[in-house]
């Protein structure tokens, strides 16, 4: 299943398609980013959210929760089954192109890097399940919802890994691409 999914995203990473994900990327980063952080600012009070912590937990969860208060808690869980449906997307796209365009060039065919493609994949459903456990935990408040409360920080931090480690492998991944385009084949 991961090598179909990793072919399918090198036949889909045309240059053109590439460069559309780059190009969404940066207008959603530089327009819908900033206002959707000054909405989550004033729906939760100033109060810390679980999808910008590295680390956090369960009885920290509870915290952030009672922090929003109720119509913050609305606004929380609203925002993870609107914006933050479309947001995993636009970064997904943007490395996993990236990623799968830059394999092609630097490294064979054949070869067992051609799959890192795959990383921001798992970066965003990690994303997804950090994002209802986390809905499901706040919006449920004060009721307690056990071993969710105890994944959510889990999918977090697993997450925050993938996605930096995703911008770390682009990096590389172009790196090794720009060498090799340089005629270096070792």
């Amino acid at each position: 299943m991961a090598r179909t999914i990793s072919n399918w995203l090198h036949r889909a990473s045309t240059g053109w398609l590439t460069l559309a994900a780059l190009l969404v990327f940066v207008v959603f980063t530089a327009t819908v980013l900033p206002s959707q952080a000054t909405q989550a600012e004033a729906d939760s009070g100033g109060a810390a959210s679980p999808d910008m912590s590295l680390v956090y937990t369960p009885r920290e969860l509870y915290a952030m929760a009672e922090a929003y208060g109720p119509e913050g808690r609305v606004a929380y869980v609203r925002a993870r089954f609107t914006f933050d449906l479309v947001w995993p997307v636009v970064y997904l796209a943007f490395l996993a192109t990236s990623i799968s365009w830059l394999s092609r060039r630097a490294f064979a065919p054949d070869s067992a890097w051609q799959r890192l493609n795959l990383v921001p994949v798992f970066a965003t459903l990690l994303d997804y399940l950090e994002n209802i456990a986390a809905a499901l935990v706040i919006g449920r408040y004060p009721a307690r919802t056990p071993v969710v409360d105890t994944l959510a920080p889990v999918f977090t931090l697993t997450k925050w890994m993938l996605v930096g480690g995703s911008f770390v492998l682009l990096l590389g991944v172009l790196g090794v691409a720009i060498w090799r385009s340089l005629g270096h084949r070792d």
